[in-house]
């Protein structure tokens, strides 16, 4: 079963005051150090939702050869980027499941994602629980992604998990969940120390 990876990259960063895809990150940058950290998961492909800065990110930016997909309202807030980057995969792809992947993440063990994938389940999602908060990356299946479409908004999928528990499927890390690089002090925090 073809299982693919979507990474939503299309923010505009406004908290950070630059575009974050092209943070300095290692020998790469944030949104490159994300892509490439994909070869570690039991992933077939690799789709990258693009929105703010698309041309400067694509420019500045070695996506592999990850499918691209740019998001022409990325203002509309995360919703609008699954809709766009599912309704890709649903078009021009043969994946069943999807791992759902924030480009701005930079620290999510592959064990994470195998262990999910590996989960027996007959329910629509596979979400990890790290301690005692929901988090990412979100495995979901194929019946799911034209619910998933027809969200609005900056909250991604969380709101509709709640709503409808039966969907889902909980598994549990004893560790904190990964955090976001939304701010320079984020980025000073889990940026890889430069040798001098």
């Amino acid at each position: 079963m073809t299982v693919a990876a979507l990474v939503l990259a299309a923010g505009s960063s406004d908290r950070l005051g630059r575009p974050k895809q092209l943070l300095p990150w290692g020998d790469t940058t944030l949104l490159g150090h994300v892509v490439e950290g994909l070869a570690a998961w039991p992933v077939d492909e690799v789709w990258v939702v693009l929105g703010a800065n698309a041309d400067e990110v694509l420019a500045g930016v070695d996506l592999g050869e990850a499918g691209i997909v740019v998001n022409e309202q990325p203002e509309e807030g995360m919703a609008s980027s699954l809709r766009v980057g599912l309704d890709a995969i649903a078009r021009r792809s043969r994946a069943e499941q999807v791992f759902i992947v924030m480009g701005d993440q930079p620290r999510i063990d592959p064990e994470v994602p195998a262990r999910l994938l590996e989960t027996v389940t007959h329910r629509l999602a596979v979400v990890p629980r790290y301690r005692y908060a929901r988090s990412n990356p979100v495995l979901v299946y194929r019946p799911l992604w034209e619910r998933l479409m027809s969200l609005t908004g900056d909250t991604g999928a969380k709101g509709l998990f709640e709503a409808h528990p039966e969907w889902v499927e909980e598994v549990w890390f004893d560790r904190l969940p990964p955090r976001d690089v939304d701010t320079p002090t984020d980025y000073e925090e889990l940026a890889p120390r430069r040798t001098p």
